[in-house]
């Protein structure tokens, strides 16, 4: 980190306001009738990529004014007295970035009772406070005090101890403190670590990538047409509809009319194996688990408040296997939980195997046309129920085959082992010369699952998120027969917030004016007043308009249901609000109709 102290400047004012000119890269601080210029260079210098001395304590480093003299050149304009100053103090110091510019904090996942509150981005003054006292809750406690997602240590991945990596990464990092924080902007630096099986096909079919946890993702797809006239698939940033809107409401509207493909071979998958896999799943898992082979089930882990720690789906494999999976970033955090969780004398073992298959995912109300010509076995409603899985051929290839949908369609996500992907993604891709098929990407898939209300593991839901309250009361089986290592976690909180009533509700909203955009954290009124704010948004594509999700406070604790939705609701965007209408139900297919036909 470089900034200089001038000599004394008799015009300047004591006292005076810090000013941040992000668009300049720099600050401006009155300091003891001195003035500070600091920069956040867009392209930092990384150091001590061949370790830090042990000595090493609040130490500067050599000068480097070549680097400095862009932002100085740029301050002058801003500040014409600097011109004339002489500089009494040119400092260059290290200061600690992560890989996502946010802190880590928390539990190390490899060690019991070691806590961590490292790299915090030149914001450790200003975040001192509160990150000392939710650790010192935490260790207190043994459970985080609120949801620390943000910042918890459980979601770097190990890769990302890389120095390479961190070298490449952090010349980026330090520069988006001071950047437009764009929505779905994209990390530009250490890119393509992690890539799926069938990744170059993706890029060869016009995807613009996203990353996740190191992961390449498909996010949207520049079709043929664009492709041809010179166009590239990358982001144009904007606060408004940003260049892949269009594209993206396309496959939106192919999902929902026809037939889509996504990738989501990023899905953590978690294997839990031994004779007391069952039991072991019963005490964590909040729903049911004690199932016949083939049988899907959607899931959280609740803690003892009966928050959400985990939003799973969990399918029997065999009477001593069960396959967890997972959102790619939470892999960590939710195999920590489990192992955490397993007792000393239990016969089970939890083992990642994320990497070990593919994720082909084929969605829409012709899913079943589609695949079937591929598939010698039956995909008939009476044969292959909604929330099934079997084991089928495709291709050359064998793969499972669960019937579960994350946008509210038809479809199947096909588990195929990762050598066997691309041959599975070229026999699904030449039936297109049959019947079309649409490349999907993760914007798509997310303004798919807003429309259906699905919740959203870190925005909608987290360990502060009572699951009541969020809905999702129907999956909870807190009365299930009390089990070989004892009864449900959180069991006792459930059954004492259905017999005290909720505090609040999570809710859809709906833009009636079908321009604005939602992202998240929007303000929600209620009557007028200020009651929250918005936990995700997308525009449903479908419906036509934005829709997000939000929990509404309770004037009273039970209020019901009927008096929270009759209430007038308006959503602030950008300073203007704009009137909402509310449901607890889906807006799009309330009676869940579509994934089973």
């Amino acid at each position: 980190h470089f900034y200089i102290v001038t000599e004394p400047m008799p015009d300047i004012t004591p006292n005076l306001p810090v000013l941040r000119v992000p668009d300049e890269c720099c600050y401006f601080k009155e300091d003891a009738g001195k003035m500070l210029l600091g920069a956040f260079e867009p392209v930092a210098k990384p150091w001590g990529m061949d370790g830090i001395p042990e000595d090493f304590e609040f130490d500067s480093l050599p000068e480097d004014f070549d680097h400095f003299e862009p932002i100085l050149e740029r301050a002058v304009e801003r500040f014409p007295m600097l011109a004339t100053a002489g500089i009494q103090t040119f400092f260059n110091g290290p200061e600690s970035f992560t890989p996502d510019d946010r802190y880590i904090l928390g539990e190390a996942p490899e060690l019991d009772h070691f806590y961590v509150a490292a790299g915090f981005n030149s914001v450790g003054i200003a975040s001192a406070g509160g990150a000392g006292m939710a650790l010192a809750e935490w260790m207190d406690s043994g459970k985080q005090p609120f949801d620390l997602w943000d910042v918890d240590i459980r979601r770097m991945q190990p890769f990302q101890a890389n120095r390479s990596y961190l070298k490449a990464r952090v010349t980026e990092t330090l520069g988006l403190l001071y950047a437009d924080h764009f929505p779905y902007r994209q990390f530009a630096s250490a890119r393509g670590v992690r890539r799926s099986p069938v990744h170059h096909y993706l890029e060869a079919e016009g995807a613009c990538f996203g990353e996740v946890s190191g992961w390449e993702r498909a996010n949207w797809f520049l079709p043929q047409a664009e492709r041809d006239a010179g166009k590239k698939a990358e982001y144009v940033y904007s606060w408004r509809r940003q260049n892949w809107f269009d594209y993206s409401a396309a496959e939106h509207m192919a999902v929902r009319q026809k037939v889509g493909m996504f990738d989501m071979s990023s899905f953590g998958k978690i294997k839990l194996i031994g004779r007391d896999a069952e039991a072991v799943l019963q005490m964590i898992a909040a729903n049911d688990v004690a199932v016949p082979v083939g049988k899907i089930v959607y899931t959280q882990f609740l803690n003892s408040d009966g928050h959400i720690e985990a939003d799973v789906t969990i399918t029997r494999l065999s009477m001593d296997a069960f396959i967890i999976i997972t959102p790619a970033a939470t892999i960590r955090r939710d195999l920590n939980w489990i192992n955490r969780h397993i007792p000393e004398n239990a016969h089970a073992i939890a083992v990642d195997v994320t990497v070990s298959e593919a994720v082909l995912v084929v969605m829409g109300p012709e899913a079943r046309d589609f695949l079937q010509p591929m598939i010698p076995q039956s995909l008939a409603n009476e044969d292959f129920p909604f929330g099934t899985m079997q084991t089928v051929e495709i291709g050359h290839a064998i793969a499972r085959a669960h019937r579960v949908t994350y946008v509210g369609e038809l479809g199947w996500e096909l588990y195929v082992p990762s050598d066997m992907a691309a041959h599975v993604f070229e026999a699904i891709t030449e039936r297109r010369d049959d019947h079309a098929i649409a490349m999907c990407g993760l914007h798509a898939l997310d303004s798919c699952r807003i429309e259906k209300g699905f919740r959203h593991f870190g925005h909608d839901i987290s360990n502060e998120d009572h699951v009541l309250e969020a809905g999702l009361g129907f999956v909870v089986k807190e009365n299930k027969p009390v089990g070989k290592f004892g009864g449900m976690i959180g069991a006792d909180a459930v059954k004492a917030k259905r017999n005290d009533g909720l505090s609040r509700r999570l809710v859809q909203f709906r833009l009636t004016d079908p321009e604005p955009l939602l992202y998240h954290n929007e303000a929600i009124y209620r009557d007028g007043a200020l009651i929250g704010y918005l936990t995700s948004g997308n525009y449903g594509h479908h419906i036509g308009a934005a829709i997000g999700l939000g929990y509404v406070k309770c004037n009273e604790v039970g209020e019901s249901a009927e008096s929270q939705l009759s209430s007038h609701y308006q959503i602030d965007v950008a300073g203007r609000l704009v009137d909402a209408e509310v449901s607890l139900r889906p807006v799009y297919d309330p009676k869940a109709l579509q994934v089973k036909i």
